[in-house]
């Protein structure tokens, strides 16, 4: 099936005019309805000027129009871009001129750091506002909101677009230069046949369109399509990924309200919406979600939680801890996925329930584990590799051939993404995650991957979220330090965390330091501000900060 993934949006469309496709606070949008505003939007892109090939970024917190524009660039063959919400104006312009972006469509809150763009990036030739600027603040460019921009433009007659149209994922977190990652839109259905598909019982990609959308219409009326929650951020790729695929089988897509996490706000719409599938991401979502179900449960007044069966979780790392608490309170499964934006699934952990812990990875028949002199390690050898994966992958990086030759190989003839995520395979096949290569730390000339001390710390009961690394060291080069975010109240200390390491792990592996916070700012994805964690602990010196 080599179509655009807007074209069998239109074609679910057309088949289930009726059914509700979005649902925000206060709002339902239709499938007839998203398809005609989001020809009306491509009919205003296609009048200023925008055609196949041009990018289309979202600056928008997650909601109906966030999906709208990426159907509207699907339906001109326009390339969608992901910017990160949290950018300042000058890290938004930076941004899109990297992408060559020739549409900015942001919500009104964030109108403010617009002003930048607009004088500033070359290659604009339409911003859109959605909704209105803070009533107390700067109002930013002077743009067409969305809604005059619908009203003033007739929708665009569908046209049926090819699978090698594009999206660009932008990658690269707080700590350096993101990096746009090219999708062809039929390597990405390629790719998540196995989130998309198999809940509904189809184990292969459907082989035409019209197979596709009966798949889509046989799930809807038989109540099988998934009501899917964004609960991670739209910009982030396990969210707008898996929330594309629930649209493309029939299903649902809830918002909550714009702007940061409200736990209470998530479960009150889990159980109203009677949401089946929740998309977080690794602790950073889930600690909050779950202190609010032990806290609702402590006012006598515990969330509803019956209609959720599926959580989904990628980005960063979801402790058993965490997902004991939620098998103990719905009947769900949760599937954590190694994956980047790069590529992959490499590999998944799926639990069913408390009795399935602990969590293992296993991987996807695409994934090796590659050593440095491009060997496939064998299970049980004890070698830290890198995850390779030789399924459909992206075609690389935007403008950067040297980056991505580095992350996209060919080992005896066949093409890998080789993001630099690495593992271990244990002698029964599953994979051992250490995180990415370009934070191992070099204490004494031993080797420390900081996941694997991580998962440790995050496996004692009173710790939410920690970060590992390395600081300088006159002896050692670089010493192994952490920073542990710990409940309210707590009482572990650093010394008791240290010895928890030591009996699990070898001794230069435990942290020299430990600093004790009640948070660690993570952006809304899940990443970690590395720089801010080095830092902290950097400046604790060599003891504990407690």
């Amino acid at each position: 099936m080599n179509v655009s993934i807007g074209t069998i949006w239109e074609a679910v469309c057309r088949a289930l005019p009726d059914a509700v496709a979005i649902t925000e606070p206060g709002r339902e949008t239709t499938y007839r309805k998203f398809d005609e505003r989001a020809s009306r939007l491509a009919a205003a892109l296609e009048a200023a000027g925008v055609g196949e090939g041009d990018t289309v970024a979202c600056y928008l917190y997650n909601g109906a129009a966030y999906l709208e524009t990426v159907f509207a660039a699907f339906k001109l063959g326009a390339v969608p871009v992901n910017a990160n919400y949290r950018y300042t104006g000058e890290e938004l312009s930076e941004l899109l001129t990297d992408a060559d972006a020739a549409v900015l469509v942001f919500s009104g809150a964030l109108a403010d750091r617009v002003t930048h763009a607009a004088k500033h990036v070359r290659t604009l030739k339409l911003l859109v506002r959605v909704g209105e600027p803070p009533a107390d603040g700067p109002g930013g460019p002077a743009v067409p909101e969305l809604e005059e921009l619908l009203t003033a433009h007739a929708p665009r007659e569908p046209r049926r677009r090819p699978g090698t149209d594009q999206l660009f994922m932008y990658t690269g977190g707080t700590t350096g230069k993101p990096k746009g990652v090219i999708w062809q839109l039929s390597d990405l259905l390629h790719a998540h046949v196995v989130p998309f598909y198999h809940p509904l019982g189809v184990t292969e990609l459907p082989a035409s369109l019209d197979e596709a959308v009966a798949v889509a219409v046989e799930a809807r009326h038989e109540g099988r399509a998934p009501t899917t929650m964004p609960v991670v951020p739209l910009m982030h790729a396990t969210g707008l990924f898996n929330t594309m695929g629930a649209l493309m089988t029939g299903g649902r897509a809830v918002t909550t309200r714009a702007g940061g996490l409200g736990p209470e706000h998530v479960w009150h719409m889990i159980a109203e919406q009677q949401v089946d599938t929740a998309i977080v991401a690794g602790n950073a979502v889930c600690r909050p979600l779950v202190d609010e179900l032990l806290r609702a449960e402590k006012a006598g007044t515990p969330h509803d939680l019956r209609s959720l069966r599926r959580m989904i979780s990628s980005g960063t790392a979801l402790s058993d801890p965490l997902k004991k608490a939620l098998h103990e309170r719905a009947d769900v499964t949760i599937t954590e996925a190694i994956a980047s934006s790069e590529g992959g699934p490499f590999a998944f952990a799926i639990t069913s329930s408390a009795e399935d812990l602990p969590s293992r990875f296993h991987p996807v028949p695409a994934t090796r584990v590659i050593g440095p002199d491009d060997r496939f390690l064998e299970p049980g050898s004890e070698e830290t590799g890198v995850l390779a994966y030789c399924g459909p992958m992206p075609l690389g990086y935007y403008k950067d051939t040297e980056k991505s030759a580095k992350a996209y190989r060919t080992i005896e003839g066949v093409r890998y993404a080789i993001p630099g995520d690495l593992a271990r395979l244990e002698a029964d096949g599953a994979i051992r995650f250490l995180g990415r290569g370009s934070g191992v730390i070099n204490t004494g000339g031993e080797k420390v991957h900081p996941q694997e001390v991580e998962n440790v710390l995050l496996g004692h009961p009173e710790v939410t979220d920690c970060a590992v690394v390395g600081v300088p060291d006159e002896t050692w080069g670089e010493r192994v330090a952490a920073v542990v975010a710990v409940q309210p109240g707590s009482t572990v200390t650093g010394h008791e965390l240290r010895d928890l390491v030591r009996r699990s792990l070898a001794g230069y592996k435990v942290p020299r330091s430990i600093v004790l916070t009640d948070r660690l700012p993570r952006t809304p994805t899940g990443k970690l501000e590395t720089a801010w964690a080095r830092k902290t602990a950097q400046e604790a010196g060599s003891g504990d900060g407690t």
